[in-house]
């Protein structure tokens, strides 16, 4: 697979964009790009874990509906949600209809809501690396776990999350800007 790709304005963008609209909005408008707040993180974290084993394109397209649905991912409303509200979410096709997913999301909305304002924000960001490597000049050097990842997912199990493996930690790192994978040549690489 190229690592590369020139898009029909002329720009050059890592190629997992391919030609999809929304991907290259994505990818132009937020992905890398340092993401910061509780809440944000939270929704994140969430929508990360919702992805596995999917593409990431599912879930953007699928993302206004679960903004929709878990209450802007607002921690404490999401803390909040029952039984019935479990079963309400497993009957709507506009998520990914699944039971383990949804218990994890509002658990972990839980854990968030009883952390400190800020607390959230500031444990994920104390394990983006300190100094960046040299920038990935194909697809094939980036990473899907770090030693970062790693002790994030490690830190967020011992707390209690759910659905914060290495893999999608590493994702979320790269998706909040915390790691800048753009590979070389494209034009938001730094």
């Amino acid at each position: 697979m190229a690592s590369l790709l020139t898009a029909a304005d002329g720009r050059d963008r890592c190629a997992w964009v391919g030609d999809d609209a929304e991907y290259r909005r994505y990818h132009d408008e937020e992905w890398g790009r340092p993401l910061h707040g509780d809440r944000a993180l939270f929704e994140k974290m969430a929508l990360e874990g919702f992805q596995a084993g999917l593409s990431w394109i599912t879930i953007l397209r699928k993302r206004p509906r679960f903004r929709e649905v878990f209450a802007g991912f607002d921690p404490a409303q999401v803390a909040a949600f029952g039984a019935d509200d479990v079963e309400r979410l497993m009957t709507d096709a506009g998520i990914i209809r699944n039971r383990a997913k949804i218990e994890a999301t509002i658990t972990n909305a839980a854990l968030v809501r009883d952390m400190a304002e800020g607390e959230l924000d500031a444990l994920m960001w104390s394990f983006a690396p300190q100094a960046s490597g040299p920038r990935p000049r194909d697809l094939g050097e980036v990473p899907a776990v770090t030693a970062e990842s790693t002790a994030l997912s490690t830190a967020l199990r011992a707390r209690g999350f759910r659905f914060v493996g290495p893999t999608t930690m590493y994702a979320l790192m790269q998706s909040a800007g915390m790691v800048d994978d753009h590979v070389a040549g494209c034009w938001r690489a730094a």
